[in-house]
């Protein structure tokens, strides 16, 4: 049976509320799937997941340092991620916050680890995004995400 873990870093409460959008969108596809702060997660931990998605505020057009240190950490384990399912969502202050060059800096560092990454032809291209609090849209659109990686790693993981 396949698996999937979320992690996200959330000071405010935006990217986990996206987060858990994200759960539950996952949920209708695979039942075993873990909704984790990074401050609750070991890089371990990534080693039973089949898909693993990260979310993160932007801070400086960049990902925050939490998340930053849990990729750097995570080499211990280079090759190992190699054909998991990647995902990325952010979160980001006012409209031209940063929240793509986020995202591409958490695919990119998935990228590094081998892992496969499903795009989007709607919406959030990369994965999705909100400015401030997430509202309705940004909800259905993270509870679709969750449904796309979820089927992604189905099709990929339960034969």
């Amino acid at each position: 049976m396949s698996k999937v873990v979320i992690i996200y870093s959330s000071k405010t409460g935006n990217t986990k509320k996206m987060a858990e959008s994200i759960y539950d969108g996952v949920k209708e596809i695979i039942q075993n799937v873990e909704l984790k702060s990074i401050t609750d997660i070991k890089v371990d931990d990534l080693l039973t997941a089949d898909g693993i998605i990260v979310g993160s505020p932007t801070y400086f057009g960049l990902v925050c340092s939490e998340i930053k240190k849990f990729f750097d950490e995570s080499v211990v384990h280079f090759g190992k991620l190699e054909g998991k399912v990647g995902g990325a969502f952010a979160s980001s202050a006012n409209i031209a916050g940063g929240n793509e060059t986020t995202i591409l800096g958490l695919l990119q560092m998935m990228l590094v680890h081998g892992m496969v990454i499903q795009g989007n032809i709607s919406s959030g291209h990369y994965g999705p995004v909100s400015v401030g609090f997430p509202d309705k849209n940004v909800l259905n659109e993270c509870r679709a995400y969750g449904k796309k990686i979820g089927k992604l790693v189905k099709k990929l993981f339960d034969k």
